[in-house]
């Protein structure tokens, strides 16, 4: 494969696993595993294409918007934010939707403790991301993904399912678990094909990801 073409590739797989989707995947994982918690036999049934659509546009579309305008604005020097500094505007402004976000969610009657404990997790993790960025670059991709393996072994702790169900297809939690390590690597891979970040910028993004999680789960119960 050539360099160039391992460029796009890496380039592909970083959107596909933006941080800002991650919040997303997790909710579309805690309607798989369990839909039953959410009062529906699967997913896109009762509320739940109204809370995907609304944390979708809450963690990645508003916080895109307002890179955006930030961009435009001259707040930040470039697209891909290389500089760690580029990133303190971008990082207030999610984090002020991610906060939101997490307060409304907690109103809600019934609300299954794990998605509660993933939303607490992410947002502890965009926080103190903030401040890890004032003495270093940490990959954000590595906290996204970190978070992922987090959320997926809460919710084994949490959630007497041990199975999600696609269709036809039955995929055992504990494959869900490798899949998810194994695509936490790949994104990792990608970061540094990519050149925006050293190893140690990966590791201690996806420590973080992870402990937040377990942190989250210790608040929310």
């Amino acid at each position: 494969m050539s360099s160039k073409t391992s460029r796009i590739l890496a380039f592909s797989i970083s959107n596909l696993f933006h941080p800002l989707l991650v919040l997303s995947y997790m909710l579309v994982l805690s309607i798989l595993i369990n839909p039953y918690a959410f009062g529906v036999s699967q997913i896109g049934e009762g509320r739940t294409s109204f809370y995907l659509l609304s944390v979708f546009g809450s963690t990645f579309l508003l916080p895109v918007i307002s890179i955006v305008l930030m961009k435009n604005l001259d707040m930040i020097g470039s697209w891909d934010m290389k500089d760690r500094m580029d990133r303190i505007g971008p990082f207030f402004a999610a984090g002020m939707w991610y906060l939101s976000l997490c307060y409304n969610f907690y109103q809600v009657p019934n609300m299954p403790l794990l998605v509660k404990s993933a939303f607490v997790g992410v947002t502890i993790a965009l926080f103190f991301s903030f401040f890890l960025n004032l003495f270093s670059k940490i990959s954000l991709h590595a906290v996204g993904m970190g978070a992922l393996v987090g959320f997926i072994l809460v919710s084994m702790l949490l959630s007497n399912y041990n199975s999600i169900s696609l269709g036809e297809w039955t995929i055992h939690i504990y494959l869900v678990l490798f899949l998810a390590i194994f695509l936490a690597g790949i994104v990792g891979s990608a970061r540094l094909i990519i050149e925006d970040h050293l190893p140690n910028d990966l590791y201690g993004g996806y420590l973080v990801g992870m402990a937040t999680q377990m942190i989250a789960l210790q608040v929310v119960t």
